[in-house]
Formats: structure tokens, sequence, C-alpha cells
């Protein structure tokens, strides 16, 4: 069953605003038969053919019956019916008498708190929105004081642990102040375990309620009563803020929420008394909160992480760089709601914003540039290596030399014997004439250059290059030519007389 003002909510939207039965089901969250029951139209009401059965002889008896023992099983009405002569199956009669039975209201008094003394708070569902190429569930965050009614709302594309707490200290930062007791049902963020009365409550939660003083209580199970104004404000904040809202960031949307609250939620009539508005009766309990301690309570997410063979870290779905000499090493990875860092102990390494967006690189350039510097420095340490980066326009003549068929081994090894004797200068220029003559070859190179060495009146400087190591230290005295003479003139025989 549903109240007469959803009924009328229902009627005015089909018949006023032209929606239609989909959408009304949607947007209420009720089933798309009771919105087509609520309709009542020719178009929606059918008339249902109902078959005479077994059971209808026995209706009036069954009704009786179950207005006396309303909590009779069926299997007993089913007993008695058979010493009156009914011989139909049991399934049938269960499906009858779970029809009939009287489901009987429980009452309730009216719940009163002290101002100052409880809040109520809980998560809810607002869909999911497109950030990028990800998509985020938008949920808020909504935590009431029961006296004044007094609000505080906020948005958040998760509900993480790390989100509920963060909710809690923002409300409780907008207020000035700490209620003594605040509600929760089963939420994961609160309870983790549960059997009958006893609780086990998440230790962060209760890291967060002493550090504000403040009690953690849950509510009985199937008792929606106990924290029904906090559930009464978030149908408000869907009907009156969410509806039909649109909104560019979550920061954006965040303080369009605290200006509706300030402007329209506050300025309504306090449910307590007809005298005063909700703004007035917050103004009148906020005094008797309890007093915000020195400093806020810790929520950022803290999570070890080790990076693998590259710069990056992942986190959230996205990729986040560190400088190259900490690959490899184990670091603390702290996130709030705009930013990511990373911390070797108590040492920042890496500072990001926060994306929220998935499968992003989130880059600081100097990550990137001290990567480029090392493998630079790495390169220079080969022979390969050392010509790219002595003489880098060798990489496209040796490119063109493999095309048609030479050896790059073999071209590199030679054009290597070619920097050393010639210089990193002159090679490259020499390259440069040999790939514009298109003769993209280490002879055609050394060719260039014995050219211009010969145009230039210069010898290349060829330096010895002793197979033993232990040879490159022997001086060798130099001796004049007159010597090598008179060595010759003592091999040569004196002519006969």
């Amino acid at each position: 069953m549903i109240s007469p003002e959803t009924v009328t909510r229902i009627r005015h939207l089909f018949f006023g605003e032209h929606w239609t039965i989909g959408t009304i089901a949607s947007e209420l969250g009720l089933h798309h038969d009771t919105v087509r029951d609520a309709v009542e139209t020719d178009r929606f009401s059918r008339a249902k053919m109902m078959r005479p059965t077994q059971v209808d002889p026995y209706m009036d008896f069954i009704r009786a019956t179950l207005d006396q023992y309303p909590r009779l099983r069926a299997t007993r009405i089913h007993q008695m019916l058979q010493d009156r002569g009914y011989t139909g199956s049991v399934v049938v009669l269960r499906r009858l008498v779970a029809r009939l039975r009287p489901e009987p209201r429980e009452a309730f008094l009216r719940l009163r708190s002290f101002a100052g003394q409880e809040a109520q708070a809980d998560w809810a569902h607002f869909g999911e929105v497109r950030i990028g190429q990800a998509r985020r569930r938008l949920s808020c965050f909504v935590l009431t004081l029961s006296h004044s009614r007094g609000l505080f709302l906020e948005f958040f594309f998760d509900q993480t642990l790390e989100n509920f707490l963060r909710g809690h200290v923002d409300a409780f930062t907008d207020w000035e102040g700490v209620p003594r007791i605040v509600l929760y049902d089963n939420l994961r963020s609160a309870v983790l375990e549960r059997n009958g009365n006893q609780i086990r409550f998440h230790p962060r939660l209760l890291e967060l309620s002493a550090h504000y003083h403040c009690q953690p209580r849950p509510v009985a199970p199937a008792r929606g009563n106990q924290k029904g104004r906090v559930e009464r404000a978030i149908r408000y904040v869907r009907d009156s803020f969410f509806a039909a809202r649109p909104f560019t960031t979550l920061d954006d949307f965040n303080r369009q929420a605290l200006a509706w609250r300030d402007t329209v939620a506050h300025r309504r009539t306090w449910p307590g008394g007809d005298q005063q508005t909700v703004a007035e009766a917050f103004e009148a309990e906020q005094p008797l909160l309890m007093s915000l301690p020195v400093h806020p309570f810790d929520t950022d997410r803290v999570q070890t992480v080790r990076s693998g063979k590259t710069i990056y870290i992942r986190f959230d779905l996205n990729d986040y760089s560190i400088p190259p000499k900490r690959i490899g090493q184990t670091l603390t990875l702290v996130a709030s709601q705009t930013s990511v860092r990373l911390l070797d102990g108590t040492t920042e390494v890496a500072v990001h914003r926060r994306s929220y967006d998935r499968h992003q690189l989130i880059v600081d350039p100097a990550h990137e540039d001290a990567l480029i510097e090392n493998k630079r420095k790495a390169a220079g340490s080969t022979a390969g290596g050392r010509l790219a980066t002595a003489v880098p326009e060798t990489e496209p003549l040796l490119h063109a030399a493999f095309k048609r068929g030479e050896s790059v081994q073999r071209q590199s090894r030679l054009l290597l014997g070619l920097l050393d004797d010639y210089g990193a200068s002159e090679l490259q220029a020499a390259v440069a004439e040999a790939l514009d003559q298109d003769t993209p070859r280490a002879d055609s190179v050394a060719f260039i250059l014995q050219k211009r060495w010969r145009s230039q009146k210069r010898r290349a400087s060829i330096p010895v290059a002793p197979s033993r190591a232990d040879l490159a230290d022997i001086h060798i005295q130099p001796h004049h030519a007159e010597t090598y003479d008179d060595l010759c003139r003592l091999d040569t025989p004196e002519p006969e007389q």
C-alpha cells in the first residue's frame, strides 16, 4: 500500500505533467503495477476473470477463522476444512490464506530527543555519473540532528569508509559542535558484525567517535522508525534538491547542496512547533553541542604500494608517477578527496591531483625527465648507445643501410671507429652528406671524411690500440734517423779492392 500523498503525486505526474508509467515508477522508486493501480483508468484497470475454485464455498469460514486467530497456520486451516468436506490442495489454500490474513499494525510512540543529544547518519544512492571513461556511483552522506532537524549533506563518488568518516568530520566542522550520540543502522562502514543486540563497530569509526567524544549507537533490527528523521531528510533531499538539478563538478554540486540547505531546508517550519523555523531551532541547539577538538580527525586513505618495472603506481583505476629511483621500493600512498601523495617514511616523494576518471596517466614532468636522463646515460654506456648519443644522425643512416641489405652490426662498428678517428663533429657532417647523396654506408662516410681531410690538408691521427692492456703504459725512447743509417753501414760488406 502507498500513502494518499503518493497516489496524489502519481496522478499529478501522469495527468498533469504527462509522464509515462515507467518514468513515474523510476522516479518514485515504485513498481510499475503500483503506479498503474494508482492511476485507476480504464486503460490500465482490466477486469480479471476469476475462475471458480474448490475453496470458494469456504471463503466465509476462512475469513472468520483468520479474524479470530490471525496467526493460525494454513496447514491447520486445511485440516479444519477437510473435516468439512474440502478435498483441494493445501498449496492453493496457503496462497489464499497469505492474501486474506490480516496484517497487524504496530503502534509507536513519538520519539523525542533533547537538544544537542542525538544525530542520525546514513548513506543514500543517487544513481551514476560519467567522468571521462569512468562511471561513478553518486552517493550522499546525510547527518541530521534529531531535535532541531539541522541538516548536513555531502556528495561523494563512492561509499568507502574514508568518505564515511570524512562526512562526519565535515558535518561537525560545519555545525561547530558534536552531538553526544550518533545513530546508525547496519551500514558496512559502521557495523562489522552483529549478533542479536551484540554489535562490533568498525575500529576506524570507534577512533573517530573517541576523537570527538561521541557515542555510536545502532538502531534495533527492523526498527526503521528509530532513524526515521534521517530517512525523511534523504527523501526531502531527493525531491527538493536533487530532482532535475544539473552540476559540473562534485565541488560545485556540494556548494549547491549547502546553499540549498541554508536557503530552503533550514527555512522550513520546524516539526516540533509552528512558531519557529529549522534554522532558529538549530541556532538554539548549537550551543548545547559538545565542543570540537583542537585538531580534526584524519580521514585520508592510507595504504602500502609498490611499483613494478615502470614509474607508475596504480590507484583507483589510474596510474600516478613516481621518481625513477623509487621503482621497486615500498611506499605509503595517502589519498584525500583532491590529492594523492606518495611517501617514503615521512619524506614526500610525489604528490598529484586525484583523478576520478579511469585508465589515466597522471605524470609529473620531472619524473619523466629523470627517467629519460637515466635512459640516456645507460644508452651511452654501450657501443651502439655511445654512437647514437654522440651522432644522432647515424640512426637514420643505419636504418637506410639495413633496408639495402647491409649488416647493422658491421656498419655500427665501422662508424664507431670513424668516430674515434675523426671526432663527432666531422662524423656528423660526413653522415649528413652521405644521406644527402643517398649513399647510406659506412665506407661512403669514410670516403667523405678522407676527402674532407685531404681538402683541408689534414691527416687523421690514428691511435694505436694495443691488444694487450699491459703494453699500454710502455714508453719507447725514439732515436735519431742517423742511428739507423749507421746500423745499415755495419751490415753492408766492404767492396774488394
